[in-house]
């Protein structure tokens, strides 16, 4: 026999009672008396043992029941290593545990919370509360490790108040406050995205001659660069490098660099890039990819080539997130050729695409109409074992609703059912808006309606492309009772649609509805955008409100909004078509000192009032110099 293990499962008692029942029933003798006997033992008896060999098949046999409260504790211990797959076996052992005499130690029951608080998905942490709260009533003090999962267990549940209280009771109960015990409540205030008092706790906590471990540093970092914070991100990275027995290793480095990245920091990174390597740390793939990445994002094409050149003579090899970000970005930049040639260079190498390759290269050959194209890839995929997924459908469907092919969309949309996937919020939505721009408003809402009946709710971009249809087609009553429904639904809606009912409302002459959602918007906490304001202005000049134009100029100055070369184009018209040619000539004189130019509309009016020979020598010269 190799091996000899007691295994408590909570699928595995019915099992373990029928072999019981078998092994008794096929007995000779006392088998049945002694199965009576059995059955009135408490459960924790009914634990088998499996001998294992490996010239036969495993066989279940009844234990010892001599040794019954060790073997149990055994198995208990056993068990919460493994884990469990719900709460009910655990609590069970629980139950059994505390009809014990003498009770078991504090550690067999931190072994069964330990494993008991992985069951993340079922919320766990107040039911071990709870459980901890039994064993102090049956006067069982809790250790060190009992007093972490107690904390630990507050912290998740947002009361890292009550984490703190228990450094008083383990101040009390004999234990020095350590490292531990305040990662624990850091973790808590970055589990509820607290992380400047994550931050201060931690620098505290320094301060005090504890030493945290490199994970709790690189917990911190991580979420200060999740929300943005990338200077106090460096600042603790300069804490360390200075003063601090543990060192930033290429975690922290490429967690700050990528954050540094993404919000176009580019010479700060650059910077953290070069001070990493003068610190004698290497950077690896993960580094060199954030970097590429953020440089072509930003547009600096030829540093991001430099930097893969020096990658490459690093002897780092590109791995597939690495290549997968090379294809997108040269897709996004309409360079589908040179990402087809990092397909066929990875290939080359050695690395397989996977789904993700697939797909941002098919993005790139849709986003160009190439659907051919598209549509070879998708063989490629298949042949090479790469079934298309949602993000490939939805894909495949936004091209064939930009080349205006809006049957081929929809016997995409119908191969997705028949495939067995269900299209989400941003499927529903490409093809709503391709409908919408086919003019297509019967089907529109058939399939706005069942997308609902799905479970799969609309979101600010579905509502606006129907919104935009419907006041594309005149049908403005509608459009507000839409959005009406968006809002009774919970869905907020943006500056964008306002900005498109707001427009159509002014082309309609419905100037005081207009300025109704104007206000709305700004009561609702929206910055009205350049757009919302120049929708306004034009409704002012089609009704010839001007002297509500210059109330609008100053409002927008105020918000931080400056007006644009097509607010002065606007105004501009509108002074023209209401014969105020002073003031036309006014902004004109404005426009030419911002080195804004007339567009295509302005420069036929103008050139209109050239023709016109009703202007003086002065008016002319002024007019000439603007459209020249």
């Amino acid at each position: 026999m190799n091996s000899l293990s007691c295994r408590a499962r909570s699928s595995g008692y019915g099992a373990a009672t029928s072999a019981s029942l078998a092994f008794f029933h096929g007995s000779q003798g006392q088998g049945n008396s002694f199965f009576n006997t059995l059955l009135r033992l408490p459960l924790f008896t009914f634990f088998i043992f499996r001998h294992y060999s490996p010239k036969r098949t495993p066989t279940t046999t009844l234990i010892d029941f001599d040794n019954d409260r060790e073997l149990f504790l055994q198995s208990v211990r056993e068990q919460s290593e493994l884990g469990f797959s719900d709460l009910k076996f655990p609590l069970s052992l629980f139950n059994q545990m505390i009809k014990l005499r003498p009770l078991p130690s504090v550690i067999y029951f931190n072994q069964l919370f330990t494993a008991i608080v992985k069951l993340k998905r079922l919320n766990p942490h107040s039911t071990v509360i709870s459980l901890s709260r039994q064993l102090e009533s049956y006067g069982i003090k809790p250790n060190m490790h009992s007093i972490g999962i107690l904390a630990n267990c507050y912290c998740h549940l947002g009361r890292i108040d009550l984490g703190f209280s228990l450094l008083g009771k383990r101040l009390k109960l004999g234990y020095p406050l350590n490292a531990v015990i305040f990662t624990t409540l850091i973790n808590g205030y970055i589990h509820c995205d607290k992380l400047p008092q994550a931050a201060q706790l931690l620098d505290k906590i320094v301060k005090l001659g504890l030493q945290p471990d490199i994970v709790i540093y690189s917990t911190v970092v991580k979420g200060l660069c999740r929300i943005g914070n990338n200077a106090s991100a460096l600042k603790f990275l300069r804490k360390m490098q200075s003063g601090c027995r543990c060192k930033p290793d290429i975690v922290i480095y490429n967690t700050i660099i990528d954050s540094l990245c993404k919000d176009r920091l580019l010479e700060e990174a650059l910077h953290l890039f070069s001070s990493m390597k003068t610190e004698g740390i290497k950077p690896n793939v993960v580094t060199y990819t954030s970097l590429v990445r953020g440089l072509y994002n930003s547009g600096f094409g030829e540093e991001a080539k430099r930097v893969l050149t020096e990658m490459l003579e690093s002897n780092i090899a590109p791995n597939v997130k690495t290549y997968n970000m090379l294809v997108d970005v040269f897709c996004k930049d309409g360079c589908v050729d040179q990402a087809q040639s990092i397909l066929k260079h990875m290939i080359e190498k050695g690395v397989t695409p996977d789904i993700i390759t697939y797909n941002a290269l098919l993005d790139g050959y849709c986003l160009r109409g190439q659907m051919e194209d598209a549509e070879n890839l998708l063989d490629l995929m298949a042949e090479n074992g790469w079934e298309p997924d949602l993000v490939s459908f939805s894909t495949m469907i936004n091209g064939y609703c930009k080349a205006k092919n809006i049957g081929k969309s929809l016997n995409i949309f119908q191969e997705m059912f028949r495939k067995g996937i269900t299209p989400d919020v941003v499927t529903y939505t490409t093809l709503i808006d391709g409908l919408c721009k086919a003019n297509r408003l019967p089907l529109v809402h058939k399939l706005f309606k069942e997308m609902r009946s799905h479970g799969i709710a609309p979101n600010a971009f579905t509502y606006g492309a129907l919104l935009d249809c419907l006041c594309k087609t005149a049908q403005l009553d509608e459009a507000v009772i839409l959005l009406e429904e968006m809002e009774d639904n919970g869905v907020k809606p943006n500056v964008a649609i306002y900005n498109i009912l707001m427009n159509s409302l002014c082309e309609a002459g419905q100037l005081e509805d207009a300025a109704n959602f104007f206000s709305d918007l700004v009561s609702k906490g929206l910055q009205p955008n350049i757009r919302t304001y120049n929708i306004m202005i034009k409704g002012f000049c089609k009704k010839g409100l001007m002297s509500e134009v210059g109330h609008v100029l100053r409002i927008m100055e105020e918000d931080g909004c400056p007006p644009d070369d097509r607010t002065y184009n606007i105004i501009i018209r509108g002074y023209i078509l209401n014969n105020d040619l002073s003031n036309a000539f006014y902004y004109c004189d404005i426009m030419t000192g911002k080195k804004f130019e007339a567009d295509a509309d302005t420069f036929s009016l103008i050139v209109g009032l050239l023709s016109s020979g009703n202007l003086s020598d002065s008016s002319k010269d002024l007019l000439r110099k603007f459209i020249s």
